[in-house]
């Protein structure tokens, strides 16, 4: 039976809304906000497939205002930025194909791993970055980026976006690490292209789930208007709260996720 927003009760509705300005003022602190969002959807009983194409849609304004703030480091790597474009467009296209050609019986049981997968790599990412800078091709100058820098970044792109198509979360960890070992050191620049190639992988894989219907619009506007919300709300006043405080509570909200979604009845 297909799936209908009349199904889902007011509570279920204030549970999205409340999750999506949650995700939002999370994002804005310290990123992870998927973690919350994504795993009210799917036990307020939206399909799991329509619930992660819907939440990319909800956090695809957000990011576009991202890259309106970053518009100026951006522009000063705008050759890096054309270099990577068509592995993150090519890649996200395949990612959400791979995604619409899998069964929500096939993704059920797939999805614990990919929750757990990024709630690892959110509480990784320190190490991640060490590590990626310890082995960097080439440390960035005036030159730009190594070939060897260049050839490693559009592949690891490319890998980045097809996981990114499919599933998403975490993927602007493993473009930070990329550009790491890339050579990239300036934290705003690093943050600019990853926005702005994270925009291009949501935006081509909710352009291709819109035109296959697999996006539920009305709940997507209303997390839209909460994530936005949070995302103010966040900038405004959570910085009061520890940073660390934050990433542990979407370490163990992940932790959570997973495990329920592993163990619960399909």
């Amino acid at each position: 039976m297909p799936f209908s927003v009349e199904s889902l009760s007011l509570f279920s509705l204030i549970a999205i809304f409340l999750s999506a300005i949650t995700a939002g003022a999370i994002n804005s602190v310290a990123g992870g906000g998927s973690l919350i969002s994504f795993p009210i959807l799917i036990a307020s009983g939206v399909p799991s497939i329509l619930a992660n194409a819907t939440n990319n849609a909800a956090t695809f304004p957000g990011s576009i205002g991202s890259i309106v703030a970053y518009r100026e480091d951006a522009l000063a790597q705008r050759g890096l930025l054309i270099r990577l474009l068509i592995p993150s467009i090519v890649g996200a296209a395949l990612g959400a194909v791979l995604l619409l050609g899998t069964s929500n019986a096939v993704f059920n049981r797939i999805v614990p791993f990919l929750v757990l997968f990024a709630t690892l790599l959110f509480a990784s990412q320190q190490v991640i970055t060490r590590f990626s800078r310890r082995v960097s091709v080439e440390v960035l100058d005036h030159r730009g980026v190594s070939r060897a820098g260049n050839i490693w970044g559009i592949l690891f792109q490319l890998a980045v976006s097809i996981y990114g198509g499919y599933f998403g979360a975490g993927i602007g960890i493993l473009m930070l690490a990329s550009l790491s070992i890339m050579g990239l050191r300036d934290i705003h620049r690093m943050n600019a292209i990853k926005v702005t190639m994270a925009t291009v992988i949501n935006g081509v894989a909710l352009a291709y789930f819109i035109i296959q219907g697999r996006v539920v619009l009305p709940i997507a506007l209303l997390m839209a208007v909460g994530g936005l919300t949070g995302g103010y709300l966040g900038a405004r006043y959570a910085k009061r709260v520890p940073q660390n405080i934050i990433r542990g509570f979407v370490i163990v909200a992940g932790l959570t996720v997973s495990l329920w979604l592993l163990v619960r009845p399909l």
